[in-house]
């Protein structure tokens, strides 16, 4: 998601491992038969000393098609990939990252119920307007939990 250009075969050989993967669980989000986004769910370890069990977090993000921003399909497809972390995987936490000034991935990972955790000041680069600063967003399973028994 970071990236400004993507080869369309690479991103087709990306996307064709997927489903043997152990820690990619990335999907489409489709609209009437047509792909209106794509959503990432990687698994990683957190931070911890050893012993610590692993695989217990996932890194979430999104992105739709221009056409279909604002329609509330952002916020159904962090809502999917956050019932398939905790309800399906398991996990124990989900982050997500975005840039402060994107005021639509703010409302869409608030909206699915995530909490900002930290502003990072200038901490991403962007081709286009240099350095940025950052939102980071988290969601612990018993928060998920209570808000969907």
């Amino acid at each position: 998601m970071l990236r400004t250009r993507v080869e369309p075969e690479t991103l087709r050989q990306e996307w064709l491992t997927i489903p043997t993967s152990d820690t990619d669980f990335s999907c489409v989000a489709q609209f009437d038969g047509e792909i209106v986004g794509m959503g990432f769910l990687d698994l990683v370890d957190g931070m911890g000393q050893p012993g610590m069990p692993q695989r217990t977090q996932g890194v979430m993000g999104y992105m739709l098609e221009p056409d279909f921003a604002g329609r509330g399909f952002g916020t159904d497809l962090a809502r999917g990939l956050l019932s398939a972390a905790f309800d399906r995987l398991h996990l124990r936490r989900v982050m997500a990252s975005c840039n402060a000034d994107n005021m639509a991935s703010v409302r869409v990972l608030e909206k699915a119920g995530m909490r900002r955790e930290q502003h990072g000041i200038q901490d991403s680069w962007h081709a286009e307007l240099g350095w940025v600063d950052g939102y980071e967003y988290a969601l612990l399973d018993h928060e998920w939990r209570n808000n969907h028994p």
